[in-house]
C-alpha cells in the first residue's frame, strides 16, 4: 500500500493552496474525460431512444437531468457528447499541432526566403481572419461529419501553434549544443527532434491545453449553427440549438448543455495556466513549489 510522506502531504498541501485554480480544473477535466470515456458503461438511457410520453420533463428520478421535446434522458445525451467533444478536440489539436510543428519548424529552422514565404503568405494570412469564421466557411463549403468538421477546425487554428513553434525553434536553433550537434554532423531532422524540439516543448504543451479548450467552444458554435455533427449524434452543441424554443417552458434543457461547455472550457483553461505555472521556472519559485 502506498503512503504519502508527511513532507509530501505538506507539499501537496501548498500547492493546492498557491493553485486552487488547477485543482478545479483537474477536477472539471477528470468528470469530463470519465464522462467521454465511460459514456457507453454508464449512461443511464440510450441516448437517441424516443420516447414521446415523457417529453419535456424536468429533472426527476427517473431522468436526473430531464428529457428533451422527443423524450431523450438528457443526462446520457450529455455523457455521449461528452465523449463526441473529447474526441473532436483531441483530433483537432493533434492535427492542428502536426500542421503547426511542421510549418513553424521549418520557417523558424530554416529561415531566408522559406520563412519569410511561410510567415507571409500562409501563417499571417490566416492569423488576419478571425480563426471561427474560418472554420465555419469550410464546415459551410465541406458540409456536416466529423472529419469535415475536424478539417475545418484545424484549418482555422494551426496558424497559431505554427508562430509559436516558429518563435521558439528560432530561439535555439543558434545555441551552443545546437551548434556542437551539427558540427559532429547530425542532420537537421535530427538536430530538430533530439535537440530542439524537447526544449520547446513546454509553451506548446499550455498552447495545445488551452487550444482544446476552444476547439470545444468552437466545436460547439459550429453544431449549434447546423454546421457540425449531424443528427440524431448527441452534441452539446446542437442540444442549445434544439432547446432554443423550449428556452421558457424547459429551461433544463438549456442550463445543463450550457453548464457543460462552461465547465469544459474552464477546465482546459485552468489547466492550461497550471502547466504555464508549473513549466515556468519563475513562477514556480514565486509560488515555492
Amino acid at each position: 500500500m502506498f503512503v504519502l510522506s508527511a513532507s509530501s502531504m505538506q507539499a501537496v498541501r501548498r500547492r493546492v493552496r498557491s493553485q486552487p485554480l488547477a485543482v478545479i480544473g483537474v477536477v472539471l477535466l477528470a468528470a469530463f474525460v470519465v464522462c467521454g470515456l465511460t459514456a457507453p458503461l454508464i449512461a443511464p438511457y440510450n441516448p437517441s431512444a424516443i420516447d414521446l410520453v415523457h417529453r419535456l420533463q424536468g429533472p426527476t428520478t427517473a431522468h436526473l437531468a430531464g428529457t428533451d421535446e422527443l423524450g431523450r434522458d438528457t443526462l446520457s445525451r450529455l455523457m455521449w457528447g461528452a465523449r463526441l467533444s473529447l474526441t473532436i478536440s483531441v483530433s483537432v489539436v493533434s492535427v492542428s499541432l502536426t500542421l503547426g510543428l511542421a510549418i513553424g519548424g521549418l520557417a523558424g529552422y530554416l529561415g531566408g526566403w522559406i520563412d519569410t514565404a511561410l510567415t507571409t503568405f500562409a501563417m499571417n494570412t490566416f492569423l488576419a481572419l478571425p480563426g471561427i469564421l474560418l472554420a465555419i466557411a469550410f464546415a459551410a463549403f465541406l458540409g456536416p461529419g466529423f472529419l469535415n468538421l475536424v478539417l475545418a477546425l484545424a484549418i482555422g487554428g494551426w496558424a497559431g501553434y505554427a508562430r509559436l513553434v516558429r518563435a521558439q525553434v528560432m530561439s535555439v536553433r543558434d545555441r551552443e549544443y545546437v551548434d556542437a550537434a551539427r558540427a559532429l554532423g547530425a542532420g537537421g531532422m535530427r538536430i530538430f527532434f533530439r535537440h530542439i524540439l524537447p526544449n520547446i516543448v513546454q509553451p506548446i504543451l499550455v498552447q495545445a491545453a488551452i487550444g482544446m479548450a476552444g476547439v470545444i467552444l468552437a466545436e460547439a458554435t459550429l453544431s449549434f449553427l447546423g454546421l457540425g455533427i449531424p443528427a440524431p449524434a448527441p452534441s452539446w452543441g446542437s442540444m442549445l440549438n434544439d432547446a432554443r424554443s423550449h428556452l421558457f417552458d424547459s429551461p433544463h434543457l438549456v442550463l445543463f448543455p450550457a453548464i457543460a461547455v462552461a465547465g469544459a472550457v474552464l477546465g482546459f483553461n485552468f489547466l492550461g495556466d497550471a502547466l504555464r505555472d508549473q513549466l515556468d521556472p519563475r513562477t514556480r519559485l514565486e509560488l515555492g513549489l
